[in-house]
């Protein structure tokens, strides 16, 4: 059974050091849109929930794949916990889904250069049996703290001031970067707290160690992001992993794919429907798709098709292909997720392929997402790859022709 890790974002909409402060944004990408991103690229989370009282930033956070927890105004002041916001938001997610969470995250918009590592390090550390991790960097600087008790002067808090060791000589210290906790949910529930019982740190690179709290900051931070983006790629692309710009050229390989995912009307279709005077609907598919995808079976690729549409159509087309299908779902990206796990398929490893803005979430969690040509505007801009074909027209044929080369030819 899987362990149900929920992320919560707390993004309220007031902000007096930087107003507008989550919305506003770093490599282009809103603050609360790139928390979002690292969280839903993360492979143990199952859920990710925005808590917020802004409709701009719900509706930010909505395009970007997660669920909004509208914040109650007894929680929503400048005096309100994030502790109050995460209970709220785990709350409304288990009415929602009729599941309860056993591993529940804060993660903060502030800290801009998160990682998906360090959200599923936190994630695991719990899971697998502390009480509460936190994210913590490396620090070996020596503190110093005002004594104005004593008329003035400082004195060392981490170090005695006669005597100065060298670094190697000193214990490393860990610095709480404020971006990610995760907690044991019951615990939580009960002492309404993200720290109690037995706490791990969790290690994470201190170049990335950065809140905005004040305009400096901010800015700060949007002068680091072309060389931290442009490092890890996925809060600015949206992908799991680096991504280069839709045009680029580059193509996936075999020995880039572990598995083909792919969306139904539209993409294995032209998007149009016929119907009859029974109701009954009707789409025009490719010969050359159905070589294709029988290409890549042979080949040993995992295949799925996935659609939110529940239809007889698409059931029958599965099984002339012989390839496993999920439709009539209404979250794509978790189902495709847990099709992952279950076949023990990394998600940077998989392709796939879309054309329309509901197979964003799934663009945001694959290593490979490819647009075919006609997608819409933003899907093909969020696109690793788009194809030359369109839809229901050679398409899926194309892709099987970059991942498998001359062995598409031979079988």
């Amino acid at each position: 059974m899987t362990t149900q890790v929920l992320a919560v974002i707390p993004a309220r909409g007031g902000s007096k050091g930087v107003p507008g402060k989550n919305l506003a944004t770093v490599g282009g990408v809103p603050l609360v849109v790139r928390a979002v991103r690292a969280c839903r690229a993360a492979r143990l989370v199952t859920g990710v929930v925005v808590s917020t009282d802004d409709a701009g930033i719900a509706a930010a956070a909505r395009g970007a794949g997660a669920e909004v927890a509208e914040r109650p105004a007894d929680i929503s002041g400048d005096t309100a916990t994030s502790e109050s916001a995460v209970l709220h938001a785990m709350d409304e997610w288990e009415r929602r889904h009729g599941t309860a969470v056993q591993v529940v995250l804060l993660v903060q918009c502030t800290s801009p250069f998160l990682t998906p590592e360090d959200v599923d390090g936190v994630a695991a550390a719990v899971r697998d049996g502390a009480d509460t991790a936190l994210t913590a960097a490396p620090f070996h600087g020596f503190l110093w703290r005002a004594d104005s008790a004593a008329g003035g002067g400082a004195d060392g808090v981490n170090h005695d001031r006669g005597h100065r060791p060298r670094r190697q000589d000193r214990p490393e210290d860990l610095l709480e970067t404020g971006a990610a906790y995760a907690m044991r949910a019951a615990g939580f529930r009960s002492r309404r707290h993200r720290f109690f019982g037995r706490t791990e740190p969790v290690r994470t690179d201190p170049a990335r160690v950065l809140e905005i709290d004040d305009p400096h900051d901010l800015a700060r931070a949007r002068a680091l992001a072309p060389l931290l983006d442009g490092a890890e790629g996925p809060a600015a692309e949206g992908a799991g992993t680096a991504a280069p710009p839709p045009g680029s050229g580059i193509r996936p390989t075999r020995e880039d794919i572990d598995a083909v995912v792919l969306d139904f009307d539209g993409t294995q279709t032209d998007d149009r429907v016929l119907v009859d005077s029974e109701g009954r609907e009707l789409v025009a598919v490719h010969r050359g798709d159905g070589l294709g995808i029988a290409a890549l079976r042979r080949a040993g690729l995992p295949l799925l098709i996935l659609s939110t549409e529940e239809n007889p159509v698409v059931a029958a087309r599965a099984r002339k292909l012989r390839v496993p299908v999920l439709h009539g779902i209404d979250r794509k990206d978790l189902a495709l997720k847990q099709w992952c796990e279950e076949q023990a398929i990394a998600p940077e490893r998989v392709l796939y392929a879309g054309n329309d803005v509901n197979d964003l979430p799934c663009f945001h969690l694959v290593g490979w997402p490819v647009a075919v040509a006609g997608a819409h505007d933003v899907v093909r801009a969020a696109a690793r790859a788009v194809t030359a074909a369109p839809g229901g027209a050679g398409a899926i044929r194309e892709i099987a022709s970059w991942i498998l080369g001359k062995e598409l030819i031979a079988s």
